[in-house]
């Protein structure tokens, strides 16, 4: 969400003059869009201001000025802090008032009088139906953000206070960005909200579709691959499992967040489903889609988190068996009910605990991996290795592949056969049409 952010700023910036720069030694502008997610993201946040003030100060040295922002969800949650703490930082910019950008800019080089902006209002108008259609080059795999915001309140979660409630953009307006997007060149399109199965969206005539309608209406687009993300478990519905076994565009991996194994734990969560409701959703998934798999997201040692309760969590990684999944340490997220709990694990408790459980889940992962090693796989080529004549690309389980080949395949699907399955990725052979060949005439 926060990269299809950071792109709609630079398109809402373009027609005022600003473009892109790598470095920000000379630039005139810079914005730092962030995530309040993790652990220490203030601290991090002030360390880069730190660094950036140096190059606001040579600026300044030689006459000029470098506007420097601050925006996302650490600006939403403790803009006045940031205000407070870091003073050369001249706009502080909310979630939801990016398309204010042209006039921040204004105020704050003093068209209207120089002035410090703090903007951290959730405006009664939404942003979508303020920006600009897409200005940047389109990647091959392009995000198409539908829905924002989430009234699912876990008690460990900071979006609903720094993204809001939740909002879904009307249907015609994502086809419609859709079909840009497609025509500018995007193989795959990946669907994203903070809570995107939880999409509500009206179409012209009144009526609301559900995501699984709305991902029937994008494969009808001449589009090659479909994703979304991220989803909650209380917002599967049948749609959205006919979508999973009837379109061959919907790639076969889901990313379904469980958090906890431990029904106790889900439950001061507030996630509002237990271990069971997961199962039942992998398993129908499953038979829907025989060759799907799963990522998720797992915070180990919440609060009251009881070894049995970590062995549940346990479990229900096993049951999964991930091809892909990301855990991390509980940390309190300052004006959120767990922030205030009792029965706080020790941190020597939550690393041993973590370890055991990322010791599985990378098992997991180097199995699927190393299942790859022998199969020929559709690669979608999104990016140059750093590497001279090395591409990277990703397949229809999102790993990342690392194959030899020319540039001028960038944004083509191509078979690749794999000869590696790492841990973290797969190395691969690009199967030429002489490959194909010789491959059928051996299958005769």
């Amino acid at each position: 969400m926060n990269v299809y952010d950071s792109n709609r700023m630079v398109d809402i910036l373009k027609p005022f003059g600003y473009t892109t720069t790598d470095v920000p030694d000379d630039a005139d502008m810079v914005i730092l869009n962030t995530c309040h997610i993790r652990e220490k993201a203030t601290d991090k946040v002030f360390s880069e201001l730190g660094r950036l003030r140096d190059y606001k100060e040579a600026k300044k040295a030689k006459g000029e000025k470098m506007l420097l922002a601050v925006a996302g969800c650490v600006a939403q949650a403790e803009g006045e802090f940031i205000a407070k703490r870091a003073p050369y930082v001249d706009m502080v910019i909310g979630t939801q008032t990016y398309h204010e950008l042209p006039e921040m800019i204004a105020q704050a080089l003093g068209a209207y009088g120089s002035n410090r902006i703090i903007n951290t209002d959730f405006p009664v108008e939404q942003k979508f139906d303020y920006l600009p259609e897409e200005q940047q080059d389109v990647t091959p795999s392009a995000f198409l953000s539908i829905q924002e915001g989430c009234d699912k309140f876990c008690t460990f979660c900071v979006v609903p206070y720094t993204r809001g409630s939740e909002y879904s953009r009307t249907v015609e307006t994502i086809l419609d960005e859709a079909k840009r997007l497609i025509d500018a060149g995007a193989k795959e399109i990946n669907v994203l909200g903070q809570n995107v199965n939880a999409f509500h969206g009206e179409d012209k005539l009144g009526n609301t579709w559900d995501l699984g309608k709305l991902l029937f209406a994008i494969a009808e687009l001449p589009v090659e691959r479909i994703r979304y993300t991220t989803s909650h478990p209380r917002d599967m519905h049948d749609s959205l499992y006919a979508a999973h076994r009837d379109l061959p565009k919907l790639m076969p991996w889901l990313h379904l967040p469980i958090q906890s194994g431990s029904d106790n734990i889900l439950k001061h969560m507030n996630r509002k489903h237990t271990a069971d409701d997961y199962k039942r959703i992998i398993d129908r998934l499953r038979t829907d889609r025989p060759d799907i798999a799963f990522g998720s997201d797992i915070i180990v040692g919440f609060p009251g988190e009881t070894e049995e309760d970590f062995q549940a969590t346990m479990d229900i990684v096993k049951y999964t068996n991930y091809s892909q999944c990301y855990s991390f340490k509980y940390s309190a997220r300052p004006g959120t009910p767990a922030a205030n709990m009792g029965g706080l694990v020790a941190e020597h408790i939550k690393s041993e605990r973590l370890t055991r459980l990322q010791t599985l889940i990378r098992e997991q992962q180097a199995s699927f991996n190393k299942k790859c090693e022998g199969i020929t796989m559709p690669v979608l080529i999104d990016r140059e290795s750093d590497t001279e004549g090395r591409l990277v690309g990703h397949t229809e389980y999102n790993q990342s592949v690392i194959m030899d080949g020319n540039k001028r395949l960038y944004g083509q699907i191509i078979d690749v056969a794999i000869t590696n399955g790492t841990p973290n990725n797969l190395v691969g052979n690009i199967v030429t049409t002489e490959d194909k060949t010789l491959k059928d005439i051996k299958t005769a």
